[in-house]
């Protein structure tokens, strides 16, 4: 009912999937796109090997899922990403996820959310250590960018 009146429905994690949430900054960085668009989420399709994301343009955010079991394995890993503003949510956090036709950017639409790569099924999920390596290469990516900025 949620997903007919909102477009999107608060689901719990920490069960069935967690998710990692991406800054935009972080992905933009890596997949060298300007903001939500088909190109991005192709590139993120890509280095996710199919792994489904979701894409909270208002929030400026991406949620890559994950089992369930990544926010207590990768609980040190996740204290240092803070910085950057990445977290994994697990139990006692909830997630809204767009309906399964929302996989485009729409602005103006009821909701901006949608899935920049779609779940093919429920039990394909992002594989954690590409998800990592989408984290540190961003990581590279943003202090360069930084140490640029600051040389200018």
């Amino acid at each position: 009912m949620e997903w007919e009146q909102h477009g999107l429905a608060l689901l719990p994690l920490g069960t069935l999937l967690s998710a990692v949430r991406l800054p935009q900054r972080l992905v933009l960085a890596v997949t060298g796109g300007t903001g939500p668009s088909g190109a991005v989420d192709t590139a993120l399709d890509e280095i996710l090997e199919g792994g489904p994301v979701i894409c909270d343009p208002d929030g400026q955010r991406y949620y890559a899922l994950v089992p369930a079991s990544v926010p207590e394995t990768w609980h040190e890993a996740a204290d240092e990403w803070r910085s950057l503003d990445v977290d994994c949510l697990g139990r006692g956090t909830y997630l809204g996820v767009p309906r399964v036709d929302l996989v485009a950017y729409a602005p103006g639409g009821r909701t901006s959310s949608y899935w920049a790569v779609p779940m093919q099924s429920a039990a394909m999920l992002c594989a954690p250590l590409s998800v990592a390596r989408l984290i540190a290469a961003g990581q590279h990516l943003l202090a360069e960018q930084a140490g640029e900025e600051e040389s200018a």
